[in-house]
This record gives C-alpha cells, structure tokens and sequence, in this order.
C-alpha cells in the first residue's frame, strides 16, 4: 500500500456532520457524491495529506446504516491508495488476508475498491483504492 488516502467516517447526519467538520477543520468540505450501490452518501473534506470523508446511510440496509446500529457514529475505515486493486487483492489473499469483495467495485470520488474483512486486520476495515484513470 503506498499511503493512507483517506479515512472513513460513519455519520448519522450528513449535513450537520458537514458543518462541525468545516467548523474542526477550518475549511468547508469539497465534494457531495452519492453511491446508490452501496447505499450511502459521501462528503470529502482536505486535511492535507489525507482526505476525510463522511458517510451517510441513504436506506436502512447499507453498510453504513448496519455500522451505525451496531456501533454508532465514528471512524468506519481507513482506505490505502494502492497502485493496482486487482494486483493487490490479489497479493493480500494469497498472504492471507479475508476479502469482504475480491472483485473490485466502484465507489466514490473516482476510484476502483476492494476492502478487507476486519478479521483478518485487527478489527479495522481496510479499503484498498485505485484512481480510475479517464
């Protein structure tokens, strides 16, 4: 994995989790995308050397939704920029990792995922990601 890319934070409310974060920050977030396959919507902020972004269940059925009831709000994931998903879903399987996908999917700002059971990693969910190359 080259670097952490971003971190993924599970939220109730996404418009009001937007302000205290511009309010922590100091700057307002830079995007809103939803991802309809995954159920959630996203907000991503610039904290310099790695994005934060906020998620938020769109039905009761998302990851982030099951998240929330089990867990409440809080840090979801934390997300590595990988060079090449399929390569590295590859490697991590064959070095014994659990992969909750290991076929890559699409998922927000532009990028190829894949993510590891927290199992296999301490309890944390570790998303691999690649920007997808227009």
């Amino acid at each position: 994995m080259e670097k952490l890319e971003h971190i993924g934070i599970a939220v109730k409310n996404l418009d009001e989790s937007n302000k205290l974060f511009a309010r922590l920050l100091g700057k307002p977030h830079y995007k809103i995308e939803e991802v309809a396959s995954e159920g959630v919507r996203t907000s991503f902020f610039d904290a310099g050397n790695v994005k934060i972004e906020l998620l938020e269940a769109t039905n009761p059925n998302s990851p982030i939704a099951k998240f929330i009831e089990k867990r409440g709000e809080g840090i979801h994931h934390l997300a590595f920029e990988v060079a090449n998903v399929k390569e590295s879903v590859r490697a991590y399987a064959e070095n014994g990792f659990t992969l909750l996908n290991e076929t890559p999917k699409a998922g927000a700002d532009n990028k190829q995922i894949a993510f590891m059971h927290p199992k296999s990693t301490n309890g944390v969910l570790v998303e691999m990601c690649e920007e997808v190359k227009s």
